[in-house]
């Protein structure tokens, strides 16, 4: 019998290498060393029937038998940089009409031995190449080397009145301005004495912070994408948003974004501290970082999580005043300037208050306005504390987020176009509805058109007004429906496809860092609790995907 087993044995033995040997030689190459999968990330082709459609030019959806996760060059984030780059040079190329030169006559030498813009015409807005970035280096006076926040100049407001100016600008971006000013100016220098190609000084600056702009929306790629994790393949929507073609070069927006999806991604790796830093750093850069921390207290107060919250609330003061306290001391005035001059400024056109006024035809008392402005973005933040302690299941924090800069925006009195792009990498974490984001970028986009109509001449104005109050208000409705979406789902929480998995696998927040799956230690019952639903299996924690 031993001697039959012992046969037997080499027996399965020889079948087993003569296998090995014959898929060996099946193989055109050696079988790698690491075989892992991952069979946690998400793909799009197969879950997103609008990716499903789209992938029919290139083969169809990937294979069923396919190994994800194994290949060394076309990984996610290098296909998500390419994406992103193909979306800013779009947006470059938007704006290259507003950097076309031409010579202008020296009336002393009676030659062509100067250049100029060549905004004649109003060429910046029938071309749809309007930039701030343009305009702002001459008004802000970094054409003479101004200092930021130390110098100033006079000029008549709305009531005729002179009034000191300074730059307008939170600190951060006024020294990113101030930085890349001083480097065009360098251009100029080397262009003059060594013969390094060059151009105007304005448009030597633009380039300059286009290259910047560009490192920083990079960063916001690369962050979201990370933060995504198992759906790391839908920030393609922020990569090739159609904002992004119109609005990366409008203004210094990428900056703030930058900061606000390192701070997502720094506290989805459990670094509140770092998650705080990033949090300082986009407050001195634009205001609306620091909606966060109302985001991560509400979901902090629920968790029990409140040590984690001190730390990230004090790292974000420290780094504010780190960045604000240099310019504040020996320049109190013109660090004021910035809140002075949001304080002044009246209703934009893009906004509810604007609309409403013309349509009633009253004129906002400033004061009034204000003080309705701010009581209203601190009843959209209590809501959405609220909603963040008193859900019957914790949001997601990108949830939360997306409602807190949304909300804001929409009772803001001020919503310059470029402010969308604060939503684009929240919305993608927060609604995984590729056709619904599309659609509301499209429309937001091309709300560029009917804008640059208002500031052209009478004669050449090819809108009536009334399409851009039209489109605002579409826009406007647009962005509550996202709400709307987001409030279901988050009382809803099986509908959320964010915490599916595959394989029937349930997640809690792939941004949620130690909330992920954190029990509650204190919560206001403001529903019935679906979340405990008996279909529904207890959460899991989300895995690092691989990049």
């Amino acid at each position: 019998m031993r001697a039959a087993e012992e046969s037997l044995n080499r027996r399965s033995a020889d079948q087993d290498t003569s296998a090995d040997a014959e898929l060996a030689w099946d193989s055109p190459v050696p079988r790698a060393p690491d075989t892992r999968v991952d069979s946690e990330r998400v793909l799009p082709t197969r879950t997103d029937p609008l990716v499903r459609e789209a992938s029919s030019v290139v083969g169809g959806p990937v294979g069923a038998h396919a190994v994800i996760g194994r290949s060394r060059h076309l990984t996610p984030l290098r296909v998500l940089f390419a994406l992103a780059l193909c979306g800013l040079m779009l947006g470059w190329f938007g704006k290259a009409s507003c950097l076309q030169q031409i010579p202008v006559a020296d009336s002393a030498a009676g030659a062509g031995a100067s250049m100029r813009l060549d905004w004649d015409d109003q060429r910046q807005f029938t071309n749809l190449c309007y930039s701030d970035v343009i305009s702002l280096y001459g008004a802000e006076r970094l054409n003479i080397g101004a200092l930021p926040y130390r110098d100033y100049w006079f000029q008549e407001d709305s009531d005729g009145e002179t009034i000191k100016r300074y730059m307008e600008y939170p600190v951060l971006t006024g020294m990113f301005m101030y930085g890349a000013a001083q480097l065009s100016r360098g251009w100029v220098w080397a262009t003059e004495n060594w013969g390094v190609p060059g151009a105007l000084d304005v448009v030597l600056f633009f380039t300059i912070v286009a290259l910047g702009l560009t490192l920083f929306w990079l960063v916001t790629i690369w962050a979201t994408a990370l933060t995504a994790r198992t759906r790391m393949w839908t920030v393609w929507l922020a990569a090739l948003s159609p904002l992004v073609f119109v609005h990366a070069f409008t203004n210094f927006d990428a900056i703030a974004t930058a900061a606000v999806a390192l701070s997502l991604l720094a506290w989805s790796r459990e670094r509140p501290w770092l998650a705080g830093i990033c949090i300082g750093l986009g407050a001195a850069a634009k205001l609306y970082p620091a909606l966060l921390l109302v985001v991560l207290g509400a979901l902090c107060l629920r968790s029990g999580r409140v040590r984690e919250f001190g730390a990230t609330a004090a790292a974000a003061a420290a780094a504010w005043l780190l960045v604000n306290l240099p310019i504040l001391i020996p320049y109190p005035t013109g660090w004021w300037e910035f809140f002075r001059f949001n304080a002044d400024r009246s209703a934009d056109a893009d906004t509810i208050y604007r609309i409403l006024a013309d349509s009633l035809g009253f004129t906002w008392n400033i004061h009034h306005l204000n003080a309705l402005s701010v009581g209203l973005t601190v009843l959209v933040l209590v809501a959405v504390a609220g909603i963040g302690v008193g859900a019957p299941r914790r949001p997601r924090v990108a949830q939360l987020a997306f409602l807190a800069v949304a909300g804001f925006l929409l009772v803001n009195k001020v919503w310059s176009p470029q402010y969308s792009l604060w939503l684009v990498p929240l919305a993608v974490l927060a609604i995984p509805h590729t056709r619904l984001l599309l659609t509301w970028m499209t429309l937001d986009a091309l709300i560029w058109i009917p804008r640059m109509s208002l500031f052209l001449d009478a004669e050449r104005r090819w809108l009536p007004d009334q399409w851009f109050t039209v489109a605002v208000v579409v826009r406007g409705l647009m962005v509550i429906l996202l709400c709307a979406v987001v409030v279901w789902q988050i009382w809803h929480p099986g509908d959320d496809l964010v915490r599916r998995g595959n394989d029937g696998r349930r997640y809690d927040d792939p941004a949620g860092g130690v909330l992920d799956a954190a029990p509650d230690r204190m919560r206001i019952s403001l529903g019935r609790n679906r979340s405990r639903d008996p279909e529904q299996s207890p959460p899991e924690r989300v895995a690092v995907a691989g990049t």
